[in-house]
């Protein structure tokens, strides 16, 4: 029983703060879409946040400690319905969570990829709009506002799933993603091993982390060079 009460480590500190990070771009991104005006340059700012994080969390999936690793939680249909008949004990993302994970970071990602190209016709362009025709621009922006209402209900999924495994289940996820320890579940075996402090993790986080940046520099489209200005037209001459 003394095995079972004590706290193993989870989620480590880099994936920590990467997903508060992208909760707080994220709503900063809806409130500054909604407010406009000169508030739509925060929308941009947001949303270069949001890609260069998802960018971080994809790399991490494959370079990061266990649980942060696709390997261990993306699984097929048969750990899924394992787990559904309560069949699966494991630590981290559970086969049915690995989905929304995948959900958010594939639409999220492909919201920012949008935005970086949408135009609304007034003042405001995306910074690589300018890489592409006014009609792609108008095509690219209408999918951008097309698949907002489907990141609201994978966000209230998300949200729901929380509010029931802390409800009926009586299963805080909110507290490990805080801390980056959670109660080792019964039946587990398999604890995951702190990789948080050493200088490999460190270089890897590094690596990752300047990945990420290099991509939001392209994506800032600073590189772009400013259009040539229009020479005026010359008076007439009477």
């Amino acid at each position: 029983m003394a095995h079972e009460n004590r706290d193993i480590p989870v989620w480590d500190p880099a994936l920590r703060l990467f997903h508060w990070s992208l909760v707080a771009c994220v709503v900063g991104a809806v409130v500054s879409v909604k407010i406009g005006g000169n508030a739509m340059r925060w929308h941009q700012g947001f949303g270069l946040a949001v890609l260069g994080l998802i960018v971080w969390r994809l790399q991490w999936g494959f370079v990061g400690p266990q649980t942060a690793r696709f390997c261990t939680f993306v699984r097929g249909p048969r750990e899924i319905l394992a787990y559904l008949r309560g069949q699966w004990h494991g630590v981290g993302h559970n086969p049915l969570g690995a989905l929304s994970v995948l959900a958010l970071l594939g639409l999220f990602g492909l919201q920012a990829l949008l935005g970086l190209f949408t135009y609304d016709e007034i003042s405001f362009r995306g910074p690589l709009a300018p890489l592409i025709d006014g009609d792609w621009q108008l095509r690219l922006t209408g999918w951008h506002r097309a698949l907002e209402p489907l990141l609201w209900l994978i966000v209230l999924l998300h949200v729901g799933a929380i509010v029931f495994y802390a409800v009926v289940k009586k299963d805080d996820l909110v507290r490990p993603m805080v801390t980056g320890y959670r109660r080792l579940p019964p039946g587990v075996q398999d604890v995951p091993r702190v990789e948080w402090g050493n200088k490999t993790y460190a270089l890897r986080l590094a690596l990752t982390v300047a990945v990420a940046l290099a991509v939001v520099y392209l994506a800032s489209g600073v590189w772009i060079p400013a259009p040539a200005p229009v020479a005026p037209v010359p008076g007439m001459d009477w």
